[in-house]
């Protein structure tokens, strides 16, 4: 494992969506998320680290220092699991966690730099410690140095419903009386969001180990979070810039507000309904970047 990160950093990511949904509202049947004051469209962070903890999970393949905490269709106690063998504690053994103190702070401590050795989503993220308590135990909560705001769409969005036909009849009794039903499917025609995220050197330090070379598979990731979880409903999506803020230092050179707000997105003027990438143009004020601070485009 290298050495741990010794730099702030801030970025900016822009993605577009074509004809699909990029982050369904279970509150709004599924419906693509809206501010509903202003038109714009959302994606939450939560959708976002999703994606980063799948193409990081694909590439990487359960490596050792590189599994994935929160995975789908995977119980947390069984990642918990791990830790237990590691401290020689049999968790599944209810006769010994019921023999524990109900505070073991050295206990607490190997496990909380155990999960965050051996997974990379919780040395970048951080986790909810709290999956521990059939033992006792209490890791707390790790605070993770990397932290992703939701992402927001550059101009209000106008979800569409696309009727479809469908030849797959669900019951038998169906099938007798019709050869076709309908279906529906909520699109995005187009729109291109950015998000902003954050990269403390401090947390790094003082809490979970993330290391350069994490960092370099974070922007691996970034950059191709959509490049392996194409699907019919997510329409095509795509990553098409990566704008990283470099400090000086670890507790950073300015406010991350300065740089977020040196990266302007606009649509062009003579554009009225935008439809692909080229309708918008990003401008960097690099007046308004400090000498300290590094800016590079990694696309």
């Amino acid at each position: 494992m290298s050495e741990v990160i010794k730099n702030r950093y801030e970025f900016v990511v822009l993605f577009d969506v074509e004809n699909g949904n990029p982050n369904g509202d279970p509150d709004a049947g599924n419906m693509p998320r809206i501010d509903p004051e202003s038109g714009y469209g959302l994606v939450t962070d939560v959708c976002l680290k999703r994606k980063i903890r799948n193409y990081v999970e694909t590439v990487k393949e359960d490596e050792k220092g590189y599994k994935i905490y929160i995975k789908e269709n995977v119980p947390l106690n069984t990642s918990d699991n791990l830790a237990y063998d590691y401290i020689g504690i049999n968790g599944k053994d209810e006769k010994v966690t019921k023999n524990l103190k109900k505070s073991d702070p050295e206990a607490d401590v190997k496990i909380r730099d155990f999960m965050c050795q051996n997974f990379y989503d919780i040395r970048t993220f951080g986790a909810v410690m709290t999956t521990f308590v059939k033992a006792s135990l209490n890791c707390g909560q790790v605070r993770g140095p990397v932290q992703l705001g939701f992402a927001r769409s550059i101009d209000p969005i106008i979800s569409q419903e696309v009727t479809i036909t469908r030849v797959a009849i669900t019951t038998e009794e169906d099938a007798g009386k019709k050869s076709t039903e309908m279906g529906r499917k909520n699109i995005v025609p187009y729109a291109l969001y950015r998000a902003e995220g954050y990269i403390s050197a401090n947390l790094a330090r003082k809490s979970t180990g993330f290391s350069e070379e994490d960092l370099e598979l974070l922007w691996d990731a970034i950059i191709n979070m959509f490049e392996h979880d194409h699907s019919a409903a997510r329409g095509k999506m795509a990553v098409r810039e990566l704008i990283v803020f470099k400090h000086s230092k670890e507790l950073g050179d300015c406010p991350a507000y300065k740089l977020f707000e040196a990266v302007e997105v606009k649509r062009k003027e003579d554009v009225v309904y935008p439809r692909k990438y080229k309708d918008y143009e990003v401008l960097i004020h690099e007046e308004e970047i400090p000498e300290k601070v590094e800016m590079t485009r990694k696309i």
